[in-house]
């Protein structure tokens, strides 16, 4: 078995560098290299990587711009590369992520590559999403659910949300819920990806199902709500799986557990499976 393994970073040198690197390891196969953000997305979709390596920054989508914008579910392994940059050194310790500082040192890529091995065999992906997802809060600011703040969508009804109110620090967003693409979880945190944005939040699926309308808000996954006006297509997968297209262009998981009531739904609102 080989480690499925992606490149992303804008520099071709770094790329090359890390390439010649790496083929040195005969369990790590190099499937993609990617040049941007937006490229790293697509191939993790596409291929499913088990392991990324990761340029902080880059023009357009940083590196924690894609760690934000997939969904956990699929998010391989990652190991940051960066130049030297103190302030992200001390955060990507205190959540005990791997790191590589440029130009790549022979001797700490090994270590990293036996850190991956050790995750690898040991299955803790789910342990580093939620290491990422706290890096996330810290770097980006942390939301919370004001209490009692959500406009219901209709009196006489169920009270559904129409706004979430969030409050991060001394601002209070307040999210239009139809804005709302899909939300992922990661151990105490919510990923909220409305509008382009994504927002982190510190609250459980539990609290947000609550309040979200389930004619439009549905569980696709067992860490993921899917708002399913915004999708456009079901597309199946060779394994047996399907996936949903959303109108952001982005695609998340379907699993088959939950697979009966969300086609159903879909079915009512005419979105039909793409061939």
């Amino acid at each position: 078995m080989t480690i499925r393994t992606i490149i992303v970073d804008d520099e071709p040198l770094a790329r090359r560098g890390l390439e010649l690197r790496l083929r040195e390891s005969p369990d790590v196969e190099i499937v993609r290299q990617c040049a941007n953000g937006r490229e790293a997305i697509a191939a993790i979709a596409e291929l499913a990587p088990d392991l990324m390596f990761l340029d902080i920054q880059m023009p357009g989508l940083s590196g924690l711009d894609v760690v934000a914008q997939v969904p956990q579910e699929s998010l391989p392994m990652i190991v940051f590369v960066t130049a030297f940059d103190r302030f992200a050194i001390q955060a990507f310790e205190a959540h005990a992520l791997d790191y590589l500082l440029k130009p790549v040192d022979d001797e700490r890529l090994g270590r990293a590559l036996e850190r991956v091995r050790a995750q690898w065999q040991q299955k803790q992906a789910l342990a580093q999403r939620e290491q990422l997802m706290a890096l996330l809060a810290e770097t980006r600011g942390r939301g919370e659910l004001e209490p009692g703040g959500a406009a219901a969508t209709a009196p006489g009804e169920r009270r559904h949300a129409a706004m979430l109110p969030i409050r991060v620090g001394r601002e209070t967003v307040r999210l239009d819920v139809a804005t709302i693409d899909w939300i992922d979880a990661a151990g105490d945190y919510m990923c909220l990806h409305a509008a382009g944005q994504t927002h982190v939040l510190r609250a459980t699926m539990k609290e947000l199902e609550e309040m979200l309308d389930p004619r439009l808000f549905q569980r696709v996954h067992r860490s993921t709500i899917v708002n399913l006006a915004r999708v456009m297509a079901l597309r199946p997968h060779l394994n047996g799986e399907c996936f949903l297209r959303l109108k952001s262009g982005q695609e998340v998981k379907l699993s088959r557990s939950y697979r009966d009531k969300v086609e159903v739904l879909l079915d009512s609102a005419g979105v039909a499976p793409v061939p």
